[in-house]
């Protein structure tokens, strides 16, 4: 018997993740935690989302299709809210991206792609990053979200 006044917790929202890539840099227990972390943070705290990891190819092409931009890029993120039954978000994530960038910066890979993460989920939250003022604010949460996660701050950081 419960006690009165009380209700049950809220499961979550699934987090489905697919992998178009052989390369998996993280374990699927990290990416849904990252991504809760993220959304938590951003006030959307157990929507349902997809994250899916491909190739540059791929997102290149899902970049140009869908954003008019032919040239490679990490993360693409869509907000679903009200399409459906699905998931409220899919996020399209290239680790080819990740490990070139990682490298490039001299950074763990798994933390490049945790920032992938976050990125998207807080744009399926509401932040922005196309102006200056959106970018600091993105970039602050950002770095919010992945200290809370254990991550260390990004030594070189890129616009």
């Amino acid at each position: 018997m419960k006690p009165r006044g009380t209700r049950p917790l809220a499961r979550p929202a699934a987090i489905a993740i697919s992998w178009a890539v052989r390369r998996r840099p993280l374990d699927e227990r990290s990416v849904r935690r990252i991504a809760r972390a993220a959304l938590a943070h951003g006030g959307r705290a157990g929507i349902g989302l997809s994250i899916v990891f491909v190739g540059d190819r791929a997102l290149a092409a899902m970049h140009g299709r869908w954003l008019g931009d032919e040239r490679p890029t990490d993360v693409i993120s869509f907000d679903l809210d009200g399409a459906g039954d699905g998931p409220a978000g899919e996020l399209y994530i290239s680790v080819e991206r990740a490990a070139a960038l990682a490298a490039q910066r001299q950074l763990r890979l798994e933390r490049e792609l945790a920032l992938y993460i976050v990125h998207g989920c807080l744009h399926l939250c509401g932040f922005d990053d196309r102006r200056a003022q959106q970018r600091r604010a993105m970039r602050r949460a950002e770095r919010e979200v992945l200290r809370s996660l254990g991550f260390e701050d990004d030594p070189t950081p890129f616009e």
